[in-house]
């Protein structure tokens, strides 16, 4: 098989890594140095929003299966050119993408499925955002309703910093979704979809926030770590039965099949549980603490996925150890970043922000690299991840990932 996965980031990098040694070539758009390092990898140059240019690129490599790994092409629809094409994509449609691209279509579609949420309010305006931050008790939870690579997000107890926000959004032409606080802990559940059959895959925990013990502001992930030890037993049928296949179900019935990675964002809270969020692709970093320990090869689940077998594919098997994924960040991040930086190399190093220059690695990005770990417990995992990151200049991480599990 050959596959063209697309993103250079750090969940595409640990996509490469799964999918390698299973496949005859493995060509990525643009790729990043750790996938450029990979034996049967191949970096080729390209715009991954460009569905036209890639559907070229899959047909020239006479590839078996596209992998789309970021948000912004699926939504962009390029899936949509690649299917046209005849070309296998593991990757939803422009119009199922909605569900990442838009948090007030996600919300409309948990409604219709009954799907439980977060109460909320679509506004539109200055004085609907006003009229909605009055209905919900601090922390106040304010969503950029359109992509934010994961930063559009502010949790915040104080209110004008909420105000601030919701006008920032609406003033640039878009909308907010305004929410109640959802407390409890909380879960990635990344599930396998063909359009009719799910498949989730092992659980983890995204840590969000920049600085130790949930300070700071909200960043795309600061480090992941799976299993999870504490979860309670049957949450995966739990999130399929009440989750996942309701909100399958109800875009098939609107007429847009959903064939990708439906992610769950959940808090486990004294209600039950709630999604916070989805997302329509492998979350990151919570891909590079999740895809290590599965044993099936990924390029046997994804296809099956790309073309409607999945209720032919044998129950996947899991390695029992633990990996834990330390985000290693730039200087600044999330806000003015100090680039250029000589990486040195790390064992269990997951590339994200980084490029060649002069033959040395450096940062180009706010999330650098994950170094992971792994270990027969996530104690063992975690003190494998920290005491393999060797510092570069102005590097920021958090000490406290996956700390007493």
């Amino acid at each position: 098989m050959k596959i063209l996965l697309l993103g250079s980031g750090g969940r595409e990098h640990a996509l490469a890594l799964s999918l390698a040694p299973h496949v005859e070539a493995l060509y990525a758009v643009p790729g990043n140095p750790g996938i450029s390092h990979i034996e049967n990898a191949e970096c080729i140059d390209g715009d991954i929003l460009n569905g036209r240019a890639i559907v070229e690129i899959a047909l020239h490599k006479n590839v078996d299966l596209v992998v789309i790994g970021p948000e912004a092409p699926l939504v962009a629809g390029v899936a949509d050119d690649l299917r046209e094409a005849g070309v296998a994509v593991f990757g939803p449609s422009g119009a199922a993408a909605k569900l990442e691209g838009s948090k007030a279509f996600a919300k409309e579609i948990m409604a219709l499925a009954e799907v439980p949420t977060a109460l909320a309010r679509i506004c539109s305006t200055r004085e609907e955002a006003e009229d909605a931050l009055q209905m919900f008790p601090p922390p106040y939870v304010v969503k950029d309703d359109g992509l934010a690579a994961g930063k559009g997000v502010v949790v915040t107890e104080d209110l004008e910093k909420a105000r601030e926000h919701a006008f920032e959004c609406i003033d640039a032409g878009g909308s907010v979704v305004i929410e109640e606080f959802l407390d409890g802990p909380e879960v990635s559940l990344l599930c396998v979809c063909d359009g009719k059959t799910v498949i989730p895959l092992e659980a983890a925990q995204d840590f969000k926030r920049l600085k130790d013990g949930g300070e700071g502001p909200n960043t795309g992930g600061m480090g992941s770590y799976s299993p999870l030890p504490w979860a309670p037993v049957g949450l995966a049928d739990e999130v399929l039965e009440r989750v996942a296949y309701p909100v399958i179900r109800e875009l098939e019935r609107q007429g847009t099949p959903f064939v990708g990675i439906l992610y769950c964002g959940l808090a486990l809270t004294e209600r039950g549980i709630r999604v916070i969020e989805f997302n329509v692709r492998f979350g990151d970093p919570e891909t590079q603490a999740v895809l290590p320990r599965l044993k099936t090869p990924l390029t046997e689940v994804l296809y099956a996925a790309a073309t409607g077998k999945l209720h032919q594919l044998e129950p996947l098997e899991w390695d029992e150890d633990a990996v834990v994924a330390v985000v290693l960040a730039s200087e600044g991040y999330p806000g003015k970043l100090t680039l250029g930086v000589e990486v040195s190399p790390m064992e269990g190093l997951i590339h994200a922000g980084t490029a060649w220059k002069d033959d040395r690695v450096v940062t180009t990005g706010g999330r650098v690299a994950a170094v992971i770990g792994k270990g027969e417990t996530v104690a063992q995992a975690r003190e494998a991840a920290y005491s393999a990151i060797v510092p570069f200049e102005g590097m920021q991480y958090r000490t406290d990932i996956a700390a007493g599990i």
